[in-house]
């Protein structure tokens, strides 16, 4: 393998909302610049990308859960990933990038709707395709939703770019924490690293027979990205 062959085809890429923001709730354009050249230098490559971005930067759910008796928050977050997909689409396009949004909650005036199919087409043309709203079911995260379409469009793997370095045996923060660079689908359920990876989806790789890897890295480190799909040792992995 050489240093700039991917060693995966196609994958999804989960991108916690954090990144856009820099840590605060909002959209910075200099946040999503950097996740920018992190996603145009594996474009170069010729890896083809679906992306699925949390809302973490606008809204998180669990400071809302008194109120989510009926799943209206959890539509409020699913909104609120639109915002994200279409700022990370026209930044994309102002650098010559073929770029699609597709949503799971039907908006035509802003994206397309999900459609499997056409999903696949635009990457097997070379497109990246940006996926919004999650699965367009309340009591599902965007992990969910990130998990499945790397099943539906039949991904090499799943990659999680959020603003730790991986998986450990306690929060990172603590000298005591040992981190953790490879785990089995049952041994993360097991261990429940809810805050990292959604039970929910590692529970849908655990089930299906073809089993996708899912690389857990610090998407705020530069070069990281570019790194896993180079197959250096960054981050978790999850098998």
């Amino acid at each position: 393998m050489t240093q700039c062959q991917p060693i995966y085809k196609r994958i999804i890429l989960k991108i916690t909302g954090e990144a856009f923001s820099g840590g605060e709730r909002t959209i910075k354009r200099h946040a999503v610049e950097k996740i920018s050249d992190e996603i145009e230098a594996l474009h170069k490559l010729g890896v083809q990308m679906g992306i699925v971005i949390g809302a973490g930067n606008i809204i998180r759910g669990r400071d809302f859960q008194d109120l989510n008796d009926d799943g209206t928050i959890d539509y409020a977050g699913m909104m609120a990933t639109v915002p994200n997909i279409l700022v990370l689409q026209k930044i994309l396009e102002k650098r010559n990038i073929v770029v699609r949004t597709q949503t799971a909650i039907r908006m035509e005036e802003v994206a397309e709707p999900y459609i499997l199919r056409k999903a696949i087409s635009h990457l097997e043309k070379g497109r990246i395709v940006i996926f919004g709203c999650g699965t367009g079911n309340s009591k599902s995260t965007t992990d969910s939703a990130a998990m499945l379409r790397a099943y539906e469009l039949n991904a090499d793997a799943l990659l999680k770019g959020t603003k730790v370095d991986g998986l450990y045996t306690d929060d990172p923060k603590k000298k005591s924490a040992k981190f953790i660079p490879e785990i089995t689908y049952q041994k993360a359920l097991e261990s429940n690293f809810k805050d990292i990876m959604d039970n929910a989806a590692l529970g849908l790789a655990l089930d299906n027979s073809r089993k996708i890897p899912i690389h857990i890295f610090n998407i705020f480190k530069k070069g990281n990205l570019l790194k896993v799909l180079q197959g250096k040792k960054i981050g978790s992995k999850i098998y």
